[in-house]
């Protein structure tokens, strides 16, 4: 996602919503807004939440106003949970989902050098089944089981499709 949202930044036609989460920001990490429960629990409350969902032990959201331009044609690409994808389906006229997967031993192996979780909170992520199923949209798989640039050029490949 790092190298599409690089690669596309001078791009207008694209933009990468950024998400709220109730972590703290981390070096190293995904780049996003933070806010505690009670901050996340408000904003959510007072409809500025397109998205939320929780997972993991923490909060996740996509604020309102991550979306402008979609109804302008822009591709907003969002990175959400499965479970939010059919509320994610009522915000679009189209909507795809980039289903970036790898294999079990791989995921393991990219979340222990994140160092964010516990060995036994691996496994319990990655016995976790959670099936991916949407009402309309269209579901494109990219297997993430090679180079960050071979991933990349395929993503970008697939939402400069989007941007046509």
């Amino acid at each position: 996602m790092d190298a599409a949202r690089t690669e596309l930044a001078a791009d207008p036609r694209y933009r990468f919503a950024r998400r709220l989460i109730t972590r703290p920001a981390m070096a190293g990490a995904e780049d996003h807004d933070t806010c505690d429960e009670a901050g996340f629990d408000a904003t959510e409350a007072d409809g500025g939440l397109a998205l939320s969902w929780r997972a993991h032990g923490l909060s996740y959201g996509i604020p309102v106003t991550e979306l402008t331009g979609i109804g302008a044609g822009a591709v907003v690409i969002v990175n959400v949970s499965r479970r939010a994808i059919t509320a994610a389906e009522r915000l679009a006229e189209r909507v795809m989902v980039l289903n970036i997967t790898a294999p079990v031993e791989v995921l393991a192996q990219r979340l222990a050098a994140r160092g964010r979780e516990s060995e036994a909170d691996i496994a319990t992520r990655l016995k976790r089944e959670a099936p991916l199923t949407t009402e309309r949209a269209e579901i494109v798989t990219i297997m993430n089981d090679r180079s960050i640039a071979e991933a990349a050029e395929e993503l970008l490949t697939v939402l400069r499709g989007l941007g046509r």
